[in-house]
């Protein structure tokens, strides 16, 4: 393991421009704290690089990790260099730098999945993530105008729910509509049926749009359903698009749990 106790040597440097750039478009993901590190060696492999702080190398947790890491490719910074790596205050003594995996998009979207349309803010991102890991969706379409699934403040969010899902980032969505073999499901406000009366298909393609703009019109006009959730409106004029997605998921979930597993193919 190599040790580095200086701001200005050139492994240093090259770890503070990558944290910089976390998370977007090629560039590598750093994973902060334990869970995530783990998360990875588990479902990723081994990171490019493993990052302690030398000073609780001795902590079981942290020893464990470096044990599962190949030597060459672990760092110990004293905690005050490590603290200029990290975007949390409370420092968890370990940090890897990833590559993110980068899924191919099918040619055919036959399953249940979710389209993310220009959610901008990094704990929606997140939140949406993890409720969609939570419902059993397991991919996720990301447009243009996202806030960067692998960004460190979408991690946080996400709580590991990266691992569990195919992420494609920077999609056209417009264009992958032609890709669907299942309905489009949009929520909107008006012109839609209400989620609990409308008849929801097992597998379709959710979308869920801009915090403040909602779904892009475009893909409004494709879709096979729109849906509102029936809420109090004369209190609050919509739902946070996390809520309304864990709504949505869930209601579909429900019902799938209610009908029982499909009965098996005949031979």
């Amino acid at each position: 393991m190599k040790t580095v106790v200086s701001r200005e040597n050139p492994v240093y440097k090259t770890l503070r421009a990558q944290a910089a750039r976390a998370g977007r478009a090629g560039e590598p993901a750093v994973l902060e704290g334990p869970h995530l590190c783990q998360a990875w060696l588990q479902h990723g492999g081994l990171p490019a690089m493993a990052v302690f702080d030398a000073e609780r190398l001795d902590e079981p947790v942290l020893a464990g990790l470096a044990d599962a890491v190949r030597a060459a490719a672990c760092v110990a910074l004293p905690s005050r260099l490590l603290a200029g790596l990290e975007t949390v205050p409370a420092s968890q003594g370990v940090l890897f730098v990833v590559q993110p995996p980068a899924p191919v998009l099918p040619a055919r979207l036959q399953e249940n999945c979710v389209w993310l349309d220009r959610i901008q803010d990094p704990g929606n991102v997140g939140t949406l993530l993890r409720t969609c890991a939570a419902a059993g969706v397991r991919r996720v379409l990301l447009s243009e105008g996202c806030a960067a699934a692998w960004s460190p403040k979408v991690l946080r969010s996400g709580q590991g729910a990266h691992f569990a899902l195919q992420l494609h980032e920077q999609v056209d969505l417009r264009a992958a509509v032609a890709r669907l073999a299942v309905p489009l499901a949009a929520t909107a406000l008006a012109q839609a049926q209400d989620l609990y009366q409308a008849a929801l298909p097992p597998a379709c393609a959710w979308v869920f749009g801009h915090e403040g703009q909602g779904v892009d019109p475009a893909l409004l006009q494709a879709a096979t359903l729109r849906l509102r959730i029936p809420h109090d409106s004369a209190a609050v004029e919509s739902l946070n698009v996390a809520a309304a997605a864990a709504v949505c998921l869930f209601e579909q979930r429900r019902r799938q749990l209610a009908r029982g597993p499909a009965p098996a193919p005949r031979p």
